[in-house]
């Protein structure tokens, strides 16, 4: 009796402290290379966003659960713009830090100037212009502040510029000065080639240092960011080095497991570690969500998995192989209020007042092409710019979180001329696209569906069917490596265009590059100018991904 009562007075206390219950992926869809830092109670993550415009998303969070967008750091075209940026380039994997009152975002951005650094009093912002880091030649820059010195440590290039394989890069540092924002002194090289270069590692990157008592870790990627990535750790006692690796790395990976699995998370890596309200450590890391080989529409997202510390090591996810779709701890939820982030939801984005700064334009933000008001919702000038250019369409974009689900939206618009069009995308890049949309046609309004073409550097027609209403609805439909085309001349009244559309085509493994698909509002003119517009009155969006419903 007394072990009884004693059981029940431990899972009183248990239950009444707390426990969280994480799902997996704790950011859904295009939130790839994930950077966190702890500031007090509060938890701050950026993502990378490539050639998309604003840059940079800034979240908030009390408990690494439920995530609240803040801002973006760039969110000025005078700061930084994309054009002549395939989707794929712009930024790559920004770190953030807190050091005396200033937040620090360093980033990479890959076609341009390189590497930079940018600064604020308030991680929502607004953020200063970059400042621009010649010496620092290579990508993925982070910063670590080390009570009276500061270092700046990147993935670089061979040694002298000679790579002994193909993928062969380095770890490099220089100390950093936080109020010049400049590097000092010389560059040190801390890691060549990766954890053991007998084996020709690859592709070592997205290093982040961190002090743990007496030792210095260093934590990064190895692999490559597809299905061999992972993550390695080494440690030193000294900030500059030697390190020395761990025996049993890597600390995360899932290259080794069947890839028949069922419901697979696969390409882990790109992790940084930070404490958890309860004091525990945790991994933020990226992964994917496949549901075929490797394809997956959704991107790169940001995942979470507990660490145990052994010998004085971090193990990621150390109690499974496979990385779970959920974990629990024990410390209190502290929810938000904000558009949810995982799991399966729906909810509609209206356009009365302001855009929601989770929208994605293309390189730029230009607000000369659009208007928002209750009566009308969004307002888009049709221009000559289209989204197979590298210029600044008239696209707003809103990222795909699901595997399976749908966006729709209700749009009013009259072509006047054939190469005016106006509808909804479904996009992962220039050519990897498919349209669904109103135009004219011989005098009569219809209703298109294209897709793109990398080879002709156009779009294809795949059907077309005539409408009478102005005002039409339109839906896409996602269920995993399939679409459905949907449009509506009365509400809710939904016709098919064509379903069961080949949606393996806007997979990064078919499309390539680093970014996940988008649900976009587009208007064009087909290269010629036009004073037509289209009005969109609100855009939903819902997930419904069977892994979720599961008990």
């Amino acid at each position: 009796m007394k072990k009884l009562l004693l059981l029940i007075a431990f899972l009183y206390t248990g239950y009444s402290y707390g426990q969280i219950k994480f799902t997996n992926p704790i950011m859904a869809g295009f939130y790839p290379d994930p950077s966190v830092t702890k500031v007090g109670s509060d938890y701050y993550l950026v993502n990378s966003t490539f050639a998309y415009f604003p840059g940079v998303p800034v979240f908030h969070s009390k408990d690494l659960k439920n995530w609240k967008q803040i801002g973006n750091v760039i969110d000025r075209p005078s700061q930084m713009t994309f054009f002549g940026d395939r989707t794929s380039r712009g930024l790559f994997a920004p770190s953030i830090n807190y050091y005396k009152g200033t937040f620090y975002m360093t980033c990479t951005n890959i076609d341009k100037r390189g590497n930079f650094v940018m600064t604020s009093k308030k991680p929502e912002g607004p953020w200063s212009d970059p400042v621009w880091l010649p010496q620092v030649r290579g990508i993925d820059p982070s910063l670590f502040f080390d009570q009276d010195k500061a270092y700046i440590v990147y993935n670089s290039d061979a040694p002298d510029n000679k790579p002994l394989y193909p993928g062969h890069r380095t770890i490099r540092t220089f100390q950093f000065d936080p109020v010049g924002l400049k590097v000092v002194g010389e560059e040190v090289q801390l890691v060549n080639g990766g954890v053991d270069i007998s084996k020709k590692p690859v592709w070592i990157e997205g290093p982040h240092i961190f002090k743990r008592g007496d030792w210095y870790y260093l934590c990064a990627a190895e692999g490559g960011t597809s299905v061999n990535h992972s993550q390695v750790i080494l440690r030193s006692k000294q900030a500059t080095g030697p390190y020395v690796p761990y025996e049993k790395n890597p600390i995360l990976t899932q290259r080794d497991l069947d890839p028949n699995r069922k419901d697979p998370i696969t390409s882990t890596g790109h992790a940084e570690l930070v404490d958890g309200p309860d004091g525990k450590t945790y991994a933020i890391f990226l992964a994917v969500r496949p549901y075929e080989g490797n394809h997956y529409n959704t991107g790169r997202e940001t995942f979470i998995a507990p660490v145990k510390w052994v010998d004085g090591w971090p193990i990621i996810n150390p109690d499974q192989k496979e990385v779970q779709y959920s974990y629990t701890a024990d410390f209190k939820e502290v929810k938000q209020i904000a558009p949810p982030q995982s799991g399966n939801f729906a909810y509609r984005t209206t356009f009365d007042k302001k855009l929601d700064q989770s929208l994605l334009f293309l390189r730029t933000n230009d607000t000369s092409w659009y208007s928002l008001d209750k009566e009308n919702g969004l307002t888009m000038k049709l221009l000559p710019e289209t989204c197979m250019g590298l210029g600044n369409p008239a696209f707003i974009g809103k990222r795909q979180q699901h595997l399976t689900g749908s966006a729709s939206t209700q749009m009013t618009f009259t072509a006047s001329q054939p190469n005016e069009k106006a509808g909804m995308l479904i996009f992962q890049g220039e050519y990897n696209f498919y349209y669904i949309c109103k135009s004219i046609k011989d005098g009569r309004q219809i209703v298109q569906l294209y897709k793109g073409n990398r080879t002709t550097k156009g779009m294809d027609l795949i059907i077309e069917t005539p409408v009478k209403a102005k005002t039409l609805q339109f839906k896409i439909e996602a269920n995993r490596g399939l679409y459905n085309f949907l449009y509506a001349e009365s509400p809710g009244k939904w016709k098919i265009l064509k379903d069961k559309v080949d949606g393996k085509f806007l997979s990064t493994e078919t499309a390539g590059g680093f970014v996940g698909s988008l649900y976009a509002l587009y208007g064009t003119s087909s290269g010629e100018n036009t004073k037509s517009t289209a009005s969109f009155k609100w855009l939903d969006y819902s997930g419904n991904d069977a892994i979720y419903k599961q008990k």
